[in-house]
């Protein structure tokens, strides 16, 4: 797991995982991480060869397998043992949960992961997990509670699946941005994140033809602390990444506050450009220079 901590997670690219084409081309993109789908995108009667093909697509890529991940289904179903053991014997580079209804499915996930690394000759506890904390109504309710869960490097949420549970007619206002249901989602996505020390992953955007409204909102999210975005559709992912790669800048601009306060050990504020800065200002300098690799 050590090497997977500098794995970039600026763009995560859903693929279905029923489409050799459509999985081909996203592992093929400039995505940072493809999410091979066996959950959403795959109805009940193609899972089966829609396992077949994601295995296939895993053990005939000789490398980066790193950033190959699959979307199992949810542990309240009865599919979830069937994909792992489908597709742990190819080595993909992490698992995504859907639906987790809190950290005792992350635990138990890995108690499955456990047994499976050892059957297939990976070495225990590195294969990483996302899991998506918000698709549910009974698991809103326990956003804060993943601090610690095995092999967890990742948290995101869900507004569709959401809208569902609770029978919502829709999760937008009239103007299409988030009802205020969802935006709690987003928030307590972000916060537990933070809480567990991970990283937090903004949802899907559905119009994968607004790439403006996708700059915006991604571009939006990053300032509020999310490290990265789930995609849909290759064209989305630059858009993404550039959206979640600090300017030179920023950077910059983040170094001159590092060194300001290392010119001047023991000080709580510093005056600088005509304001103030305390030590939250040196925390997320230190931060956006550590995720840019070169803290």
């Amino acid at each position: 797991m050590t090497e997977l901590q500098n794995l970039p997670m600026r763009s995560w690219l859903f693929a279905p995982g029923d489409s050799e084409k459509k999985m081909a081309k996203a592992a093929d993109s400039a995505a940072d991480i493809v999410l091979l789908d066996l959950e959403d995108a795959v109805a009940a009667e193609n899972k089966p060869v829609a396992r077949e093909l994601v295995h296939g697509l895993l053990a005939s890529r000789a490398s980066g397998h790193e950033r190959l991940w699959v979307r199992v289904n949810p542990l309240d179903g009865d599919w979830t043992l069937h994909d792992l053991a489908a597709v742990m014997l190819a080595r993909p580079g992490g698992i995504m949960l859907p639906k987790a209804r809190g950290r005792h499915d992350v635990e138990r996930l890995d108690h499955y992961l456990s047994a499976l690394e050892v059957a297939n000759g990976i070495e225990p506890g590195s294969t990483p997990v996302i899991a998506l904390v918000t698709e549910t109504a009974e698991a809103m309710f326990t956003t804060g509670d993943y601090k610690g869960a095995p092999r967890l490097m990742a948290l995101s949420w869900g507004a569709e699946d959401l809208a569902d549970s609770i029978g919502a007619a829709s999760n937008r206002n009239a103007d299409g941005s988030y009802g205020f249901t969802y935006e709690l989602a987003r928030s307590l996505c972000l916060l537990g994140a933070a809480a567990a020390g991970v990283a937090a992953i903004e949802t899907i955007q559905g119009d994968f033809r607004d790439l403006d409204g996708l700059k915006a909102r991604a571009e939006k999210v990053r300032r509020d602390g999310f490290a990265g975005m789930l995609a849909i559709h290759p064209a989305q992912v630059d858009v993404i990444n550039a959206a979640f790669t600090p300017s030179e800048e920023e950077l910059t601009e983040a170094q001159a506050i590092v060194d300001l306060f290392a010119a001047h050990p023991g000080a709580g504020t510093i005056g600088y450009k005509g304001g103030m800065l305390d030590r939250p200002h040196l925390s997320r300098a230190m931060q956006l220079l550590a995720r840019a690799g070169r803290g």
